[in-house]
C-alpha cells in the first residue's frame, strides 16, 4: 500500500462517522441516548418512527461503533459507546450554531424568550443552586433524570409540574432544564410556572453540554 492509498483508507475511516451522522433522525437518536440507554420500541415512540426505521437508523449508528446494543426478551436496548459520542454532538451542533444562520434563526423561533438558549454561566447557576438562591428543576423522564443530572437538580418530570406547584418556593426563581438546546420540555414547564404566577426560566443546557464542559454530573447512585 502506497502512502496515497494509506491516507485515502485513513480518511474513508473517519468519513464513516461523518456518513452515520448525516441524518436528522440519527442525531435526535443519539441525543435521546445521551439520557441513557433505551429500547428501540421507547425510541421509535419518541421520535415518532416506526420500529423498522428506527431500528435501521440505529443499526446505521452501530456499524459506526457510535452505539452498542444488547437483548432482553423480546426488546432491544442501545446505548452509547461512550461519553465522547455525547461531545460530538454537542460540538457539531455548536459548530452549526456559529456558522449557520438558519440554525440560530430556528432556535430564535423556538425560545419562548428571545435570547433564552444563550449560554448560561454554568458556575454561577451552580452557586446560587447550592445557597438556595435559585431552584433547579429537570423536566425530564425521572428514569433520565437517575442516569445522570445537574448538581442540586430535583427531578419534576413536565407531566409532573403542575400537580408538585406547591413543593416549588413562589419567593425564588425556578430554572428548568432539560435534554438541551434542541428539547422543549422545560419551554413546556416555564410557560406553565410563568402562568401559575412563577418566575421562571429555561437554560439550554442538558446532561451532555454539561458534561461537554467538563463539569460533573450526579446520579442517583451517587
Amino acid at each position: 500500500m502506497n502512502n496515497r492509498q494509506l491516507k485515502d483508507l485513513l480518511y474513508e475511516q473517519v468519513a464513516r462517522i461523518g456518513k452515520a451522522l448525516a441524518s436528522p433522525k440519527r442525531l435526535e437518536l443519539l441525543e435521546m441516548l445521551a439520557q441513557g440507554e433505551k429500547s428501540v420500541d421507547a425510541l421509535a415512540g419518541e421520535l415518532s418512527m416506526d420500529i423498522k426505521l428506527t431500528s435501521a437508523h440505529l443499526r446505521a449508528l452501530r456499524d459506526a461503533r457510535l452505539v452498542t446494543s444488547r437483548r432482553e426478551g423480546r426488546f432491544i436496548h442501545y446505548r452509547l459507546t461512550g461519553t465522547d459520542v455525547a461531545s460530538l454532538g454537542v460540538k457539531l451542533r455548536e459548530v452549526a450554531e456559529e456558522h449557520l444562520l438558519e440554525l440560530r434563526l430556528a432556535l430564535d423561533q423556538m425560545a419562548a424568550q428571545p435570547g433564552q438558549l444563550a449560554p448560561v454561566d454554568r458556575h454561577a447557576l451552580m452557586a446560587q443552586a447550592r445557597c438556595g438562591e435559585v431552584v433547579v428543576i429537570d423536566v425530564r423522564p425521572a428514569e433520565e433524570y437517575a442516569v445522570a443530572h445537574l448538581p442540586f437538580a430535583r427531578s419534576m418530570p413536565l407531566a409532573e409540574v403542575e400537580k408538585r406547584l406547591a413543593s416549588l418556593p413562589r419567593d425564588k426563581e425556578i430554572v428548568a432544564y432539560c435534554r438541551g438546546p434542541f428539547c422543549l420540555l422545560s419551554d413546556e414547564a416555564v410557560a406553565l410556572l410563568l402562568a401559575r404566577g412563577y418566575r421562571a426560566r429555561k437554560v439550554s443546557d442538558g446532561v451532555s453540554e454539561w458534561q461537554a464542559a467538563g463539569l460533573a454530573l450526579v446520579s442517583k447512585a451517587d
